[in-house]
């Protein structure tokens, strides 16, 4: 790839179209392709913007999900050919396209030192052999698409009956994203699903052809080794090789946020990097097993990558996890969401994360999955959800359905967050004799859930103008906490621009070091947890709790080893880390 960053998922809607905006220029980026009822949206608006004749494909059709994810993957994939190519055929010295393409590669791109090189040419055969030679070389960025394994809800057919597996919500995504014309890579986050694992196996796409190309591959988020590992000798005992491990940080994250056992992500990245020889070895025997069971000679050993994202900030930081750990990228996230031309923000959710502070980012309960949920006390989504509790109706109207897992009250599986839900437990709970002394809490508790599916998508259609006269408006969105140093409304150029050290766009602001911001989130994450369980400690909670705290003080004494090593601050920088881990320790040592 020519850029050394990618840009991660960035909710449902968020980053929808983000590669229709920025795969022209090199760069790859990450789409969800959990929602297909946006999905349909977001192909009719883009099918009506090139004045062709949009086709729907409404419920009534068969395997109609997967289908939709087809139809709009080969769309963008078509739009962005098209762009590129136009692109690859304009003139060079001209504020264009392509003198953008090669102003946003990094500084020690060798293309891109050729290209400079070429400008200074004079005109001739040698400069046009030189002009054709550039032109035929660059290529576009990945279309890659992302699943959460576990939100894999079984689906009814028109007449109310249960449908096969295979039209489950995420086997019918991963069908969608394998009968599409792409050819590049599904991330899987959010754990293992061996049921969506096992069916990449009927998908020619994912094994290797006759020269040993991968058309498909598969990239899983993860957030420790031993994770990893396990998922990786999973798939390659059937014959899927895992293209990338994707590793992200437990909490300094956008989105869902697994705080692990308190693993830092220092160490476990230093793990990757000591032991990826050993899991490489391991996974290609077992892979070169399976495709021989099948039929299918290895030719090449195919390559892996290994990158990292979740609360990289500056410059620094960026080119220190690429050298000292061996990475081949770095993910940048929810910066992005201050790029107008690159994300889905509406202009109201952009004011306030452009002026917010700290405080306005938090770790929430908010998630009908049950899994922590990073959140943004000045979204219209949040603000909405607390003006339902003041009018004595909490809870949302539950339209996609795709978070229904609950069936304490009902037969049929409804959502934490639906009004219907909420409403039942509040009036069980109340009905409770003695009065729990905690019964606030615990309303609190069913409240705080918030529907994620229809806010997560919202901003994309108020800023494509989609959203229907009568439909919600309140925006659900989901930032990193480290998106709080950032205050601003940037350009593409600008941010790229901060990622490879050419401007800095926290100049003017103290930031802390990314793995303290992490320590500290464990650390206060750590202390929430065990006020919540203080009344009430299993034997198992109690253990955790343990094993969580010496997974910290392990942490704090790898990164005390490797303060030395970041010779890319200065002496004053790394001083002040060395302080904040004492202070960190001691305060750590009094839970």
């Amino acid at each position: 790839m020519p850029h050394t960053f990618h840009i991660p998922v960035l909710g449902l809607g968020y980053s929808i179209d983000t590669p229709v905006k920025v795969a022209k220029y090199g760069i790859s980026s990450v789409a969800s392709i959990v929602d297909d009822e946006l999905i349909e949206r977001m192909r009719a608006h883009y099918v009506r913007m090139r004045g062709e004749t949009y086709a729907p494909i409404t419920k009534k059709d068969p395997d109609y999900r997967a289908k939709r994810i087809t139809a709009y993957l080969d769309l963008i994939h078509d739009i962005i050919q098209e762009s590129f190519q136009e692109l690859q055929q304009q003139p060079f010295g001209e504020d264009n396209d392509i003198a953008r393409y090669f102003r946003l590669l990094p500084p020690g791109s060798s293309v891109k030192q050729r290209y400079e090189a070429m400008l200074n040419m004079p005109g001739g055969v040698e400069r046009m052999q030189e002009e054709e030679a550039l032109r035929v070389g660059i290529v576009p960025g990945a279309i890659d698409v992302n699943i959460m394994s576990k939100v894999d809800k079984m689906n009814a057919d028109a007449a109310g009956n249960v449908s096969g597996d295979i039209y489950s919500d995420a086997l019918a995504a991963l069908r969608g994203f394998a009968l599409s014309k792409l050819s590049s890579s599904i991330i899987m986050s959010a754990g293992m699903n061996p049921r969506l694992y096992s069916y990449l196996e009927n998908f020619p796409d994912f094994y290797p052809d006759s020269s040993g190309i991968l058309r498909k591959k598969v990239i899983l988020k993860v957030s420790d080794y031993r994770s990893a590992l396990v998922q990786a000798k999973f798939l390659a005992k059937k014959g899927i090789w895992v293209s990338e491990f994707r590793i992200e940080s437990g909490l300094n994250c956008g989105g869902h946020a697994f705080a692990t056992e308190g693993n830092l992500l220092g160490p476990v990245l230093e793990e990757f990097k000591r032991r990826r020889d050993e899991m490489f070895r391991e996974l290609v025997t077992m892979y070169s097993i399976a495709l021989e069971n099948k039929g299918i000679a290895l030719q090449n050993v195919p390559a892996t990558r290994i990158t990292v994202q979740g609360g990289i900030g500056t410059a620094a930081e960026n080119s220190f996890l690429l050298d000292h750990y061996g990475l081949q990228a770095t993910g940048w996230g929810s910066p992005f969401l201050l790029v107008p031309e690159v994300t889905n923000v509406d202009d109201e959710t952009l004011r306030e994360l452009a002026n917010a502070n700290g405080d306005a980012y938090y770790v929430s309960d908010s998630s009908p999955l049950g899994v922590l949920f990073n959140n943004f006390k000045s979204s219209t989504a949040e603000k909405q959800r607390l003006e339902r509790i003041a009018k004595g109706r909490p809870g949302s109207p539950c339209n996609k359905r795709y978070l229904v897992s609950n069936t304490e009250f009902t037969a049929e599986p409804i959502c934490t967050a639906s009004r219907q839900y909420q409403q039942l437990k509040i009036k069980q709970l109340s009905s409770l004799e003695p009065r729990p002394a905690n019964l606030d809490r615990q309303i609190e508790a069913v409240t705080e859930k918030l529907c994620l599916y229809d806010g997560l998508s919202t901003a994309a259609l108020i800023k494509n103008n989609l959203v229907k006269p009568r439909e919600n408006k309140a925006v659900a969105i989901c930032p990193g906490p480290n998106l709080a140093w950032f205050s601003g409304i940037y350009s593409l150029d600008e941010m790229v621009g901060h990622i490879y050290g050419q401007v800095d766009l926290l100049a003017k602001t103290f930031r802390p070091n990314m793995f303290i911001n992490e320590l500290n989130l464990y650390v206060d994450y750590l202390k929430r947890d065990m006020e919540r369980h203080a009344a009430i400690l299993s034997e198992k909670k109690a253990k955790y709790f343990t094993k969580f705290k010496e997974n910290l003080f392990e942490g704090i004494r790898y990164y005390k080893n490797l303060i030395p090593e970041i010779t890319n601050q200065t002496v004053a920088y790394r001083q002040e880390m060395m302080a904040q881990l004492g202070a960190m320790e001691i305060e750590l040592a009094r839970i």
